[in-house]
């Protein structure tokens, strides 16, 4: 488990709305999702604590799930770029050949790269509503 301590924003029915200090690794993160000039993020988190807002609480998300998600967000769109790329030599050369192999390479590599990265953004909208799939707020701390 990835334990975070955090202190709860707000609640909203079964959600919690925590705010965790960044982690060094957030300093070269390029995603945008967070304010840089902060020095927290916000996590939505299932509220199986009851913790209320203004309390400091511990944030668990599964290894598994972790695991998982990096492995899809990171690893897919690596796959698809290589595996496009060979395609694009290897078979699409032989379909356009008067086209130059690595120009086709080039394309087919970034097209399927693309295609990845839409791919994983539909997974995690899928990935982001499922129960089992998201941090809880395992307790309250003092």
């Amino acid at each position: 488990m990835i334990e975070e301590i955090g202190i709860v924003k707000s609640v909203e029915g079964m959600t919690a709305v925590v705010a965790v200090a960044k982690k060094s690794a957030c300093e070269g993160c390029t995603m945008g999702t967070c304010k840089p000039e902060e020095k927290s993020m916000e996590i939505e988190a299932l509220n199986q604590a009851g913790a209320k807002a203004g309390q400091r609480v511990k944030v668990a998300i599964k290894s598994y799930t972790y695991m998982k998600g990096t492995m899809v967000v990171y690893g897919l769109p690596a796959v698809g770029l290589v595996a496009g790329a060979v395609a694009g030599k290897e078979f699409m050369s032989k379909i356009f050949p008067a086209a130059d192999p690595d120009v086709l390479s080039a394309i087919f590599g970034f097209a399927a790269c693309i295609l990845s990265f839409v791919f994983v953004k539909i997974w995690a909208r899928k990935a982001g509503t499922r129960a089992d799939a998201r941090p809880v707020v395992e307790e309250i701390l003092n």
